[in-house]
Parts: C-alpha cells; structure tokens; sequence
C-alpha cells in the first residue's frame, strides 16, 4: 500500500496500473446495492439491503453494517478525497449508526437513508474530478 505521502504526488499510488479505477468503482457500487437496495419488495419499487436486514439484530447488526461503511469512508481517504467529501461521508455513516441504533425508528430509518449508496456516490464523484483533472495534466499545458 502507498503512503500517503505518496499519494499527495500521485493519487492512484497503489491503485491497479488501470488508467481508470474502473474495478475499484464495480467494486464500491457493488457494496453499495448489497448494503442499501439487494432486495426488492416484490410488486414495489421499494429496495433494501442487508444494512437495513442487519440493522433488525440489537447490538451487533449496526456495529457490523458500520463497519462496511466505514470500508468505504477508508478507501475514499486512500483515495485523498478531500476532507469535505469524507466530513459528509463520516457523517452519512454516523446518522445511519446513531439513529439505526433506536428500536424500531431506526430499523425503518435504516430501510430508507442508505448511507452506503450516498457515500459511494459522492467517492465515485471525487474518482471522476480526479480523473479529469489528470487527463488534462496528461495533455499538457496550452492543450486544450
């Protein structure tokens, strides 16, 4: 794993040789349909995943789905997301913990919030401005 000293010159250290995090995004957008919407109510559009099946087992169920979330605020870091994204991700994951812990309340909040996918969508989000941004270094200056 690059250091993250490292990475402040080149953000894909230890990253694939891939141009693109393209695995890296198949990968966290897989994570976030099992954790926030796998399961279907069958004849609705309603969609659940195992963050909100896990969050009906006290005590561990929430501990155990935070922990996934908490996966995907760490590989935004690796990432060098920057220290707004991860706040905001930190905070997603917080709100899905501290009020999925309250009986039944939060069991419901866990079915709708979805932290997970709002993460993944604001990682993929810093993944695309940085890919930009390194196309256009590759360019050059006065490329345009």
């Amino acid at each position: 794993m690059a250091r993250r000293a490292d990475r402040d010159r080149n953000p894909s250290a230890g990253l694939s040789a891939e141009p693109s995090h393209d695995a890296a995004r198949r990968r966290f957008a897989r994570l976030a349909h099992l954790l926030d919407d796998r399961f279907r109510v069958p004849g609705t559009s309603w969609r659940f995943g195992l963050d909100g099946l896990l969050g009906l087992v006290p005590g561990i169920g929430d501990a155990a789905t935070t922990a996934l979330g908490a996966y995907i605020i760490l590989e935004a870091w690796r990432r060098d997301a920057p220290k707004a994204t991860l706040g905001r991700m930190i905070a997603n994951t917080g709100i899905d913990f501290a009020i999925g812990a309250i009986p039944i309340v939060g069991d419901l909040f866990d079915f709708g919030w979805k932290a997970n996918r709002r993460n993944v969508e604001l990682l993929l989000r810093h993944l695309d401005r940085w890919e930009a941004s390194d196309r256009a270094a590759r360019r050059g200056p006065g490329t345009g």
